[in-house]
Formats: C-alpha cells, sequence, structure tokens
C-alpha cells in the first residue's frame, strides 16, 4: 500500500532547489502555481519534511523533476514492514528495521534548535554549521610560559589568541577516524548542536548509514533513574525501543555486531551525586559492547574522569569563514526574513564586523553562543550597538546565568555560595591585576592565589589558608567548567577565554572602584596602546566620565612636560598653528602640523587621521597656506633622501617638487627665493659623472639652503634632531590624544563645559 505522504531526500532537496532558483520565483508563487493557498507545504518540501503525496508530485512536475528521483527512499520503499520482521536474522535487515521504526524520534528529538530569545524552534538543517575539532586538548598541551610572556609584550592576533598551533580537523572526520570519542567544549560552543546534527546525519542515511542511531540527553537519563540504586545503559534503551516494538534481544544483536551509534550528551550537567553512577555505567557499557561508536559530550574541566578506549577532541572556536556562513543562515533561519533581506541584513552585518574597530566583537563572535547574540543585537538596532560595554554586560550575563537557567542546570560546588555580585567582583578583580601587569596568560598558582584573597576578604570568610587553597581551585575549575570565561590554555597556564572579557572586566573594576587615587593610577596607561579598549570602555561605563576625561588630558600633558625637546616642538606647534588664517578647527590644524614636522621615514609623518577626524573639510582642498607648506616639506624630504649615485635620474623630482607657481601668487619674495635656488642646480644636459660630482659637492649646502629658506619664511622645516627616545615618547603621546578624543565621543555623560575644554587645548601643552 503506498504511503500517503512523501518526503524529499538530501539529494532531491539539492536538485529541487536548483530547479526553483532557475525559475527565479517566490515559495508563495510556487504555492499558487501548485494550488495551494499558503506556502507551508512547500517550506515543507524545501525543508525535507513530509508532504501529502499529491501536493509533493505536483510541486515535482511543475519544477520539471521525476519525483521518484526526488523522494526519499524510507527504510520500508525495498521491502514491506513484514517483510523486515520475518528477516530479523539478517543483521543489516534488524538495523533498517530498527532505524525506520525509531526514524521520527530521533527526528523529534535532534531536528530542531532552540535558541536564547528566540520564540520558535529552528530547523537544525537551516542553521547548523559543522565545527572542527582539535585532536589535542588544549588544557593538556606542554606550552612555554617564556615564549607566552613574549607573546604578552608584543602584538598578537587577538581573534586566535588561545588556539596557535592547534591543527583543526572537521566533527565529521574525527567521528569516522575514532569509534569512541569524547567531546569537550567550553559553555556555547555547540556541543549538543554537533551531536544532534551527527544524530541527524546518521537517522537520514547521510552519515553511517549502516548504524542505529540513539541519541540520550544524560541529564534526563539519570533523573529518571534518580530513585533506582542500580542505573544500566542499556536497559533504558531496550525500554525506549520496546515501545516502537523492537525487542530487548534484537538491540543487543545491533549492539553484539557494533551496529549502534550512541551519543549521550552534557556529561557535565550531572550533579556531582549523579556522575559518579552514571560515569561508571558508561565504562561498563562500553567494554561490554566494544564494538559500537559511542560519543560522549562535556564541557572543558568539568569532569576529570578517564574513559579507557575513548580518543578526547576539543571544539575549536569558530573560524572566520564558519562565522560568515553560520551568519548568512541565522538571518533567513532566526528571523521573519525573506531569503533577500536576510542575504542583504547577513552581508551588511559581515562587512562591519570585519572592521578594524569592531575586532573585539568579532573576537566574542568566535563562540557560537555569542555569535547569536551578536546577531539579535544587530537584527533589532540595525548595527552594533554605540555602546559596546551593553553588549559585553549581556554576553557575560549569558554565560554567567542565563545560559545554565535556560537548560534547567544547578551547580553544586562551592562556587555556588557566592552571590552573582560577588562572582561579577571576583571576575573583575581578576581581570584588573592580570591586565595591568600586562599578563594575557597566567600561572594556575598566580590565579589561585588572587581568588583566595578575595575569598579571604568577604564576610563569614574562612581564615585557614589550607581551607582557602582548596576553594580557590574548587572557583577556579568551577569559573572554567561553568562559564568558560577562565580557560586552561596548557598545563598550569590559564587565560580569559576573550581578551575582551578582559579588558571589559578591568574597565568595569575601575568604574566601580572610582576614586581619585584609582584613576590617577588608571590614566597613566594612557598612552600605551593595549589600554585603548579599557579607556574606551571605561568613558562609557562612568557617570559622569569628566573627572576621568580631564585627568587623561593632564597626564597626555605630563608626557611632554619632562622632555625639553618634546616642549620646544609643542611650543613651536602652538605658535605656527596659532598664527594660520584658516577656517578649519585649531586642533585639528595642530593635527596637520604635529604630523607634518615630523622626520619623513617616520611612521606618523604625513598620517592625517587624527586631523580629518577633527575636521573632515581637510580631505577636500587643502587651504593655500597648507598646502603650501606641505609641498615645501615634501621638497625638502626629496632633497633630503637624495643620494650622489641617484642625483642623475632624480633631478627632476626636484625640479618639479620647487614648481610651486600655483601656491606663491601672492608670495613674491618666497617665489624668487625658490628660483634662485633652482638656478643654481645644475643642467640635467649634463653627463651623468658631472651631475655626480655636483652633488657630492654641494648636495648638503644646497638642502641646508633650502631648509633655512623654509624656516625663516614659513617656519616649518626644522630638524628637531629627535632620537628613538623622543619618538617613541611622541608616538605615545598622539596615541593618548587619539584614545582621548574617543573617549570623549563615546562617553555617555559628559558636560559641556568638559567636552569645550578638552577640544579646545587638544594637542596643546597646558603646564600645571
Amino acid at each position: 500500500m503506498a504511503k500517503r505522504s512523501l518526503q524529499a531526500s538530501a539529494g532531491g532537496i539539492r536538485k529541487a532547489k536548483q530547479a526553483f532558483r532557475r525559475k527565479g520565483w517566490t515559495q508563495e508563487y510556487l504555492a499558487g502555481e501548485v494550488g495551494l493557498e499558503t506556502r507551508q507545504a512547500i517550506w515543507k518540501f524545501f525543508t525535507g519534511k513530509a508532504v501529502d503525496r499529491q501536493v509533493f508530485n505536483e510541486i515535482c512536475l511543475v519544477l520539471g523533476l521525476d519525483p521518484e528521483e526526488i523522494a526519499q527512499q524510507s527504510p520500508d520503499t525495498s521491502m514491506s514492514l513484514e517483510t523486515i520482521i520475518e528477516n530479523t536474522s539478517d543483521i543489516d535487515t534488524l538495523v533498517r528495521k530498527a532505524r525506520f521504526a525509531h526514524y521520527e524520534k530521533i527526528q523529534a528529538q535532534c531536528e530542531t534548535l532552540h535558541l536564547l530569545d528566540i520564540s520558535r524552534p529552528i530547523n537544525l538543517d537551516d542553521l547548523y554549521v559543522e565545527v572542527d575539532f582539535f585532536e589535542e586538548i588544549t588544557s593538556k598541551r606542554w606550552l612555554d610560559m617564556t615564549k607566552l610572556q613574549r607573546l604578552n609584550s608584543h602584538n598578537f592576533d587577538r581573534f586566535n589568541l588561545a588556539n596557535f598551533n592547534q591543527k583543526r580537523i572537521p566533527a565529521l572526520e574525527a567521528v569516522t577516524k575514532y569509534s569512541k570519542l569524547i567531546v569537550f567544549g567550553k559553555a556555547g560552543s555547540g556541543k549538543t548542536t554537533t551531536l544532534q546534527s551527527i544524530a541527524v546525519y546518521c537517522n537520514q542515511g547521510k552519515f553511517k548509514s549502516e548504524h542505529l542511531p540513539i541519541f540520550i540527553n544524560l541529564k534526563k537519563f539519570a533523573e529518571i533513574n534518580n530513585d533506582s540504586n542500580q542505573i544500566i545503559l542499556s536497559k533504558y534503551i531496550y525500554q525506549e525501543f520496546n515501545e516502537y516494538g523492537i525487542s530487548e534481544s534484537e538491540i543487543t544483536s545491533i549492539f553484539s555486531h557494533g551496529k549502534a551509534l550512541i551519543l549521550l550528551d552534557a556529561l557535565d550537567e550531572l550533579t556531582d551525586a549523579q556522575s559518579e553512577k552514571i560515569i561508571r555505567e558508561i565504562c561498563k557499557f562500553s567494554e561490554k559492547f566494544y564494538k559500537n561508536t559511542i560519543i560522549l559530550t562535556c564541557r572543558l574541566a568539568a569532569q576529570q574522569y578517564y574513559f579507557k578506549g575513548f580518543a578526547e577532541v576539543e571544539i575549536a572556536d569558530f573560524s572566520k569563514s564558519q562565522i560568515a556562513t553560520f551568519v548568512d543562515k541565522w538571518f533567513v533561519a532566526a528571523v521573519k526574513n525573506s531569503l533577500w533581506e536576510g542575504k542583504a541584513k547577513a552581508s551588511e552585518f559581515m562587512k562591519k564586523l570585519e572592521l578594524p574597530e569592531n575586532q573585539q566583537i568579532l573576537e566574542l563572535a568566535t563562540t557560537p553562543i555569542l555569535l547569536n547574540l551578536t546577531c539579535l543585537v544587530f537584527q533589532f538596532l540595525g548595527d552594533f550597538p554605540a555602546l559596546r560595554s551593553e553588549l559585553y554586560k549581556q554576553a557575560l550575563e549569558l554565560l554567567l546565568v542565563r545560559w545554565d537557567e535556560a537548560r534547567g542546570i544547578k551547580r553544586d560546588e562551592v562556587y555556588r555560595n557566592l552571590s552573582l555580585l560577588n562572582k561579577i567582583k571576583l571576575l573583575c578583580r581578576l581581570a584588573a591585576t592580570t591586565f595591568t601587569q600586562r599578563d594575557y596568560f597566567f600561572p594556575k598558582t598566580k590565579i589561585q592565589l588572587l581568588i583566595a584573597e578575595y575569598l579571604h576578604q568577604l564576610p563569614h570568610a574562612l581564615t585557614d589558608r589550607e581551607a582557602l587553597e582548596i576553594n580557590s581551585t574548587a572557583v577556579l575549575q568551577a569559573i572554567e567548567a561553568q562559564h568558560g570565561l577562565l580557560l586552561e590554555q596548557g598545563r598550569g597556564i590559564y587565560s580569559f577565554s576573550h581578551l575582551t572579557f578582559q579588558e571589559y572586566l578591568t574597565a568595569r573594576e575601575i568604574v566601580t572602584v572610582e576614586n581619585s587615587q584609582n584613576l590617577q593610577k588608571f590614566v597613566t596607561h594612557v598612552g600605551e596602546k593595549h589600554w585603548r579598549e579599557v579607556f574606551l570602555l571605561a568613558a562609557e561605563m562612568m557617570q559622569p566620565a569628566d573627572e576621568l576625561l580631564l585627568l587623561m588630558k593632564q597626564q597626555i600633558d605630563n608626557l611632554i612636560i619632562s622632555n625639553y625637546k618634546l616642549q620646544k616642538f609643542m611650543i613651536w606647534l602652538g605658535e605656527k598653528t596659532s598664527s594660520m588664517k584658516v577656517s578649519y578647527y585649531p586642533a585639528s590644524v595642530r593635527a596637520f602640523y604635529f604630523t607634518l614636522a615630523l622626520p619623513p621615514d617616520y611612521s606618523l609623518a604625513y598620517n592625517q587621521t587624527l586631523a580629518l577626524s577633527l575636521d573632515s573639510r581637510l580631505a577636500g582642498k587643502l587651504a593655500v597656506d597648507l598646502a603650501l607648506d606641505m609641498a615645501l616639506v615634501h621638497a625638502l624630504t626629496v632633497s633630503l633622501r637624495m643620494t650622489t649615485d641617484l642625483f642623475s635620474q632624480r633631478l627632476s623630482a626636484i625640479t618639479v617638487a620647487l614648481d610651486l607657481h600655483h601656491l606663491l601668487q601672492a608670495r613674491s619674495e618666497l617665489e624668487q627665493s625658490l628660483q634662485n635656488l633652482h638656478g643654481e642646480l645644475p643642467s640635467p644636459q649634463e653627463s651623468r659623472i658631472a651631475l655626480k660630482g655636483w652633488w657630492q659637492e654641494n648636495g648638503e649646502t644646497w638642502t641646508g639652503k633650502l631648509r633655512n629658506l623654509i624656516i625663516r619664511d614659513r617656519q616649518i622645516g626644522h630638524d628637531w634632531q629627535f632620537d628613538e627616545n623622543d619618538l617613541q615618547k611622541l608616538q605615545e603621546y598622539w596615541n593618548a590624544n587619539k584614545v582621548l578624543l574617543d573617549c570623549l565621543n563615546n562617553a555617555s555623560n559628559v558636560t559641556s563645559a568638559t567636552i569645550k575644554c578638552i577640544e579646545k587645548n587638544l594637542l596643546l601643552v597646558n603646564h600645571h
């Protein structure tokens, strides 16, 4: 008897989608062509769900497809259920029988996802992105602390801070490679979703199609057996299959032949009382039915148990391409966007995510649960939030509280006795202490000591050192296992899971413990590049931010005051720019001349980013005075870089650089002086040897005359004779002013008086 409904196979869906794209229709239009009032059946067809046989055939015919080629060949197409039952002695037939009986149960268990703050379930295929595994557990690596300290001192790829030298392997490849597998991962890394996907792929015949998939949530398994003295995994499985007409002996036969794919989810969600019994039973089952494929999932650091014969892998953070794939799917599947709207939104999201100013958000997006949060925020705001601290606050709350709450998990360690406020305060203390010491990686002993110090300060704290040490170890393990905010990156070496969290928590500590003494200490870091994000976040969160901004300005001035050469340079900068009669904002003119006056081979020379951010009009046609000074400095630079060997080839470059008639119409004296200097140059018609000799004998004197001329006439071109230390201080000063300006723009609560004061005095040194 023919089935009343049909569903498309994975290959059939691909063919149908290709035909649908060629037509260029919408699902609504296709529904109309088939004679349906809504597109619900069309959506079911394209997602592999069962559709009425007549409707299925109509859809295929309208798309020009053969229904038999598109339909999934379910276990009963080659033989009737009665035939299967008659041939249970054949193991392959028996597996097909069990798969057929259990098919809908696995689909119901695993084919949908429930995302936080998304009100409806989402089809797994519509969102899942295959993850990669590390074949070496991060916490078990032997890492050289000396090398890590060197990494601390230099720029590094914050996107991939912890995963250096880690080889990735696709999840399904690992499952094929190892028949016994424990999959570790931090909170929200996609452990359960990965296990669901493996179950569905197997169930649909796309992976290990000759095996019987069995998915078990260990928390649910433990709760069902809570009152039982003896927990038997095989008995639990027998009872489940008995409901579908599959006997205990048949399942035992499948186990004995190694034809089961057993997926055990969330070992870490068991209580201490449950876990010992469950783990012992898993080990017994694994030893008895050793031929089967068994996969366990567990949070990092949640368990220290050893499973004989099991390989250990760890879920890797998303790569940039995996982030892009997830985002592409999310904006169509998770919210009510049309396909076109979703793709457009996803494209906009990725473009903004990859901007340099959003690298902290990109770093968080490597964890699926935080990527989902970031997508949600972007969907509602149409952009990343102006106050990034709000996004980080939500991300922290998600990992600390909401993720466990949503799954109904209650933890039962020492850590649970800490209030949420104390947990956050502890994390802030750890972040601020390590970040101030520029420790992105730190020894376990150090972090335990900091935890013990914090616990000792709490009311009713233990005073016994040994008890404090035990508690600090338990707290550290809980932070890693429950929230993944601290991770063991190598044996005895820890870091925050994301540098973004370390920065945010450091800023939060500064804002929470706000007093003049702490702020004075804080602002001493204003010129240090790696503190930039902390300053931006602190300015965002501080209410009001006036004191912080004014102290930053004072500290920036102090960077210059102690150096006579730099003081002299800043006095010149003030005098030069105050004499300019231009319509630009004064601070932007100071920024323009600051970089113009630096040695030509220095990285900041001609860097006009700060000037442009202060006044965008500088990007257009420059005022004549500024254009003239830039051209004269360029001419001097060409001369200073000239060598004897190059002179014959580059003489024309000097000639062109001195051709400034269009800028000198009202400056006849300067024009005449430049013409005189041009007249001293030899004719380009002379021989190469003669030109070489001329520059060797006269080049230095000629360049000196040009420098003296522009110093006298335009007050530019000074040889400041900066050494490396001076240039480093100037770079620090420049960075600090950029941070101050960005903080001023970021701060949510600043008085107009403070804004005017800082804008007026930016790149001016006030002596205190």
